[in-house]
């Protein structure tokens, strides 16, 4: 059930158990992929848990600008402060909740939401605005969850899998060619670049030409089933505040 596409009389029927908020970003994903990947693959997981879902969930509009300063140095990359972030977050949530939707998935797609995801949905359960919690799929895949790159495998795969035609397949040989293998330089456990446009030339971290359609649809599949068993969690869960320890 999406929010957008639904009437206002047709929300309140349904009374809905819980909202799937879709996050991610718009930024550069190497000259093969588009700005928006990660608010894609948010949307595309969102929808696929909803329908594995046994319940009614309403899946929320996409949030599309994230965390992505990092990115800066490639053109069409958006970013916002974590400060408008988490307020973005918090006061849509608090928009679900006032019309009784008080338990809140967000669903990330974007690395870089991950620490004020964390934060904002931990503030909104502690307030009892609502009970939220954050879900990042590329960490809800099992095995493949080691492969995560930028632009590499595993989102050029769900891409493939879900939005084909917005691929430049011809552009694959030159994403690979300037691709570097690894996040980052490590020394003594530390990453010393802050930015990717420090250790990938293009932007990509990865081989996109190992991720085809069917990795796609099997990575959908488990971060939808993953998702769907999440939201039976958070629907069924007792969020009564605990008792001060005396």
């Amino acid at each position: 059930m999406h929010l957008s596409e639904t009437t206002w009389t047709d929300v309140r029927d349904a009374d809905p158990d819980l909202a799937l908020l879709p996050v991610g970003s718009t930024e550069q994903h190497g000259p093969h992929a588009p700005l928006g990947t990660d608010a894609y693959h948010a949307a595309s997981v969102a929808d696929a848990g909803a329908a594995r879902y046994d319940g009614t969930a309403l899946v929320a509009p996409t949030i599309p600008v994230g965390l992505s300063r990092e990115h800066r140095q490639f053109p069409g990359s958006l970013w916002v402060s974590p400060d408008t972030f988490r307020a973005y977050v918090r006061e849509t949530t608090e928009s679900l909740a006032h019309h009784g939707v008080d338990r809140i998935v967000a669903v990330n797609g974007h690395g870089g939401n991950v620490d004020a995801l964390n934060e904002v949905t931990a503030e909104l359960s502690r307030d009892g605005v609502a009970y939220a919690v954050p879900f990042t799929w590329f960490e809800a895949v099992g095995e493949h969850s080691s492969e995560m790159g930028h632009a590499g495998p595993l989102e050029t795969a769900l891409l493939r899998a879900t939005h084909p035609e917005l691929v430049s397949e011809d552009r694959i040989a030159e994403a690979c060619a300037d691709a570097s293998d690894r996040w980052g330089e490590w020394v003594s456990g530390v990453n010393l670049a802050h930015d990717p446009a420090e250790f990938t030339e293009n932007g990509v971290v990865g081989d996109p030409s190992a991720g085809d359609a069917a990795l796609g649809e099997e990575l959908l599949d488990l971060a939808a089933a993953a998702l769907a068993t999440l939201a039976e969690a958070v629907a069924d869960r007792d969020v009564t505040p605990p008792a001060r320890r005396e």
